[in-house]
């Protein structure tokens, strides 16, 4: 197949769609399909070639991609875009997906994981991997999901959404229960996220998150240990354990550098637990409409309660991420799993 791989974007995760995106596109290609890598937000204007030999491209234009420990500069990204537009999509994006039998979505954050893509390929006809435009939406929305969560009686931390500015940041610090977890509504790579401990760090962690608009949901800091849990197509996967080495919580250098967290798989819990946590996510992948693939986070108390967090829409894909080792504690290696997740869009549409 030629299969446009769309990572990159304008978000916070930006560098981490692009690892993700270069690990899939090289995976398809040792799989036989034409693969293309392509930015979202840059697009093709360091391609010199015809479009129509777009997917002939020498290594299907993947070139070296690294996480580094701090977020991008999202301003510098912009400015270093040549024709300077506002669009989303960067010079040839859309004429190039259109040309594609299927886009895979390497994308993370609120560049595409937000349900906005999802709408403009079903407005174009262009299908693609993963969730369609609403279930994506709701997804992405922290307290929309904690409100399917409690219609559907799953077991989640209690919470309250907030949008506040910098001068309820007083009131608030002195108000919110802590210890707390303090979230960005939309974020993802635990970017924009913190966990204060005193009133003190509830009232910076408020101030730090004005810088992603002030919109938060604030829930009660559950401890135990972190768990997360895969679903493809009607099954879950084997659980994963996350042991943070870097700091208190798998936070955005724990996730992505090397020697960051231990994770194990599949994680040393019970059967039961394992098989509560996979129905629980298999139910919210139904409820809020998810199609081929998902992964919902967990905390495990130390009464053996499973107290959901959030689902991810398109889970990282690189190769520290954690569905591909759930897959491959299930006999799926990445290459498989990349078809796999091809196969089920597909057939989803």
């Amino acid at each position: 197949m030629n299969i446009i791989v769309l990572a990159g974007g304008l978000s916070p995760e930006r560098h981490v769609s692009l690892v993700s995106g270069t690990s899939i596109c090289r995976a398809l290609r040792n799989l036989g399909h034409k693969a293309v890598l392509v930015d979202m937000f840059l697009g093709l204007e360091d391609y010199e070639g015809d479009l129509a030999d777009l997917f002939d491209a020498p290594g299907g234009l993947c070139g070296e991609a690294v996480i580094h420990t701090e977020a991008p500069d999202l301003e510098q990204v912009r400015r270093s875009r040549r024709d300077q537009s506002t669009n989303l999509f960067g010079p040839g994006v859309l004429q190039a997906c259109a040309m594609a039998d299927i886009v895979f979505l390497g994308l993370h954050g609120t560049c595409g994981e937000d349900g906005r893509v999802q709408a403009a390929f079903d407005l174009l006809g262009i299908p693609y991997t993963g969730a369609g435009y609403l279930a994506s939406g709701m997804a992405m929305n922290k307290a929309v999901t904690k409100q399917i969560m409690e219609r559907c009686g799953i077991l989640t931390p209690p919470w309250r959404e907030l949008i506040y500015s910098r001068e309820d940041i007083p009131r608030l610090a002195r108000e919110l229960p802590v210890p707390s977890a303090v979230k960005v509504i939309d974020g993802g790579s635990s970017l924009g996220v913190s966990l204060p401990e005193t009133r003190e760090e509830l009232a910076a962690a408020l101030e730090e998150n004005l810088g992603y608009g002030g919109h938060v949901i604030v829930e009660r800091k559950i401890t135990g240990r972190d768990i997360a849990i895969g679903v493809l197509g009607d099954r879950y996967l084997p659980a994963v354990e996350i042991i943070p080495r870097m700091g208190g919580y798998f936070d955005y250098a724990s996730k992505y550098q090397d020697g960051g967290s231990e994770e194990v798989c599949p994680a040393p819990i019970t059967d039961r637990q394992w098989r509560e946590m996979g129905e629980t996510t298999l139910r919210l992948h139904r409820a809020l409409g998810l199609r081929a693939y998902s992964r919902a986070d967990f905390i495990l108390d130390a009464d053996g309660r499973a107290w959901c967090l959030e689902i991810n829409t398109l889970p990282g894909m690189t190769p520290a991420s954690l569905l591909p080792k759930e897959a491959a504690a299930a006999g799926l290696n990445y290459e498989a799993l990349c078809q796999e997740i091809l196969e089920l869009s597909l057939a989803g549409r």
